[in-house]
């Protein structure tokens, strides 16, 4: 059985990496979501084990400890981490999965699992990204200041990723990361097994 693919979307805070993601999933519903935890405290209307994991502080350090997450990192106070053994599992078993995570995360996912695919998802402008930050009404001026001087750090990182998208309309965003992976599994690169097999026939 062909492994299945792991695909990477990060992008700045209010971008719409979330409902992007919820966007190609609905229409892609053999891609599996790999849900994060977090200590964050829950946006209105999150739900528990469907948007993140809410833990408590100990105990995302005690799972660090015990090596229990693919990745993990710090960002603004709080901590965001991919669970390992569901992830690892559902590629083994041939199937496609999807990490929607914070730029600090998806480096260390590079140096662990190099052959993820990485897709960076970009606001059309910077004026576009505040707004949206805005209107979400979550966050003080404080934190929407942090959140905007984060994203133009991240927006320097973006040549370590494979491909980018301008999430301009959600619907179209979706259809272009399903574009990007479709190709991506035809590459050479991630076929090499097909290839010796039919080289080995006479």
């Amino acid at each position: 059985m062909k492994k299945g693919l792991l695909i990477v979307v990060s992008g700045p805070s209010g971008v719409g990496k979330g409902t992007v993601c919820k966007a190609f999933l609905k229409k892609y519903k053999e891609v599996f979501l790999s849900v994060s935890a977090t200590t964050r405290k829950p946006r209105e209307g999150e739900v528990d084990g469907e948007n993140y994991y809410f833990i408590k502080k100990d105990d995302f350090l005690e799972k660090i400890e015990n090596n229990g997450f693919l990745e993990y990192a710090e960002y603004v106070d709080n901590y965001y981490g991919t669970p390992k053994n569901v992830v690892l599992d559902k590629l083994d078993a041939g199937q496609d999965v999807l990490l929607e995570i914070e730029l600090q995360g998806a480096m260390k996912v590079k140096k662990t699992y190099s052959e993820a695919l990485f897709i960076f998802l970009l606001p059309p402008n910077m004026k576009i990204l505040r707004d949206r930050i805005e209107k979400r009404g979550t966050e003080n001026i404080d934190i929407i200041d942090k959140r905007m001087e984060k994203a133009q750090d991240e927006i320097d990182f973006i040549e370590y990723y494979d491909y980018i998208v301008v999430n301009e309309d959600v619907e179209v965003a979706a259809d272009t990361i399903y574009s990007i992976i479709e190709s991506e599994k035809y590459r050479v690169v991630r076929n090499k097994e097909l290839i010796e097999e039919i080289r080995g026939q006479k």
